[in-house]
């Protein structure tokens, strides 16, 4: 699970549900079903309706996948081709097929199963990059359903709060009535900005960051994929990768090296 994620969301709620309790201390005058179904439901369908069908339909699936954390371990992905690197040095490209079922990673599996079944150069890095592309897209076309849905919600708040309005209107012979009135119209605002500045843009900007890194983490793959099939030096292979590292994980990786070479 996202640590961050979740601790970011809980912190948020936990700070609105206290500013609610503080400011009358009833939690239920925040509380109106009809308001929650304009708010909630009505910017769910039309967020459904925005986007493709084969994204659409699948926003809960997409926003409890947003809580999983992917397996991005930059440092063992350097190891592991660098050491495939020194074998194909040894026993040639062909040895690296008694490996293929160990991966975890498909995409490096995929990468070295084209290598060793002697895919030319040129079409291996063409078909890695389109398969990137795809991937790219995809996630892109999450984070855009979650986008839309950070739109829609607000504006179905606005709706709400003008059916409340018109309702109150309606009851404007009755001046006892106009204050809870007006209470229940502002509630789908407040819903509808805490859709989307709880759940939604935070989500779609969490999977903006972790889409940029996972890219990265391909792009490093298929870099040290078309340099094992070049036959390049296992050093060379090494200080090329870790140019993909961060400055902490670059240093990091240094020093582990460092130590298990003492």
């Amino acid at each position: 699970m996202d640590i961050a994620l979740l601790a970011g969301l809980g912190l948020a709620i936990a700070a609105i549900a206290m500013g609610l309790m503080s400011s009358g201390g009833d939690i239920g005058t925040f509380i109106d079903i009809p308001s929650l179904l304009i708010t909630v439901v009505g910017s769910l369908g039309s967020t459904i309706a925005s986007q493709p069908k084969e994204v659409g339909f699948k926003i809960i699936q997409i926003m409890l996948g947003v809580l999983k954390t992917p397996k991005l371990d930059f440092i063992g992905m350097i190891r592991t081709l660098v050491s495939f690197s020194e074998k194909a040095r040894r026993e040639g490209l062909l040895s690296l097929e008694e490996n293929l079922e160990e991966l975890e990673d498909p995409f490096l599996k995929k990468a070295l199963q084209l290598v060793v079944d002697g895919t030319d150069p040129e079409v291996l890095k063409n078909m890695l990059y389109t398969e990137m592309e795809i991937f790219e897209d995809n996630l892109n076309a999450q984070r855009a359903l979650l986008e839309a849905g950070g739109a829609y919600a607000p504006a179905f708040g606005m709706i709400g709060t003008l059916v409340g309005l018109i309702s109150m209107l309606k009851s404007l012979n009755d001046p006892s009535s106009l204050g809870p009135s007006m209470a229940v119209a502002l509630i789908t605002t407040l819903y509808g900005s805490i859709l989307a500045n709880v759940f939604y843009l935070p989500m779609a900007d969490k999977l903006k960051s972790r889409a940029a890194k996972q890219v990265q983490l391909k792009r490093m793959i298929l870099e040290g994929v078309l340099s094992i099939q070049a036959g390049e030096n296992p050093r060379i292979l090494e200080e090329k990768l870790k140019s993909f590292l961060p400055e902490a994980d670059r240093a990091t990786y240094e020093k582990e090296a460092q130590e298990a070479t003492a």
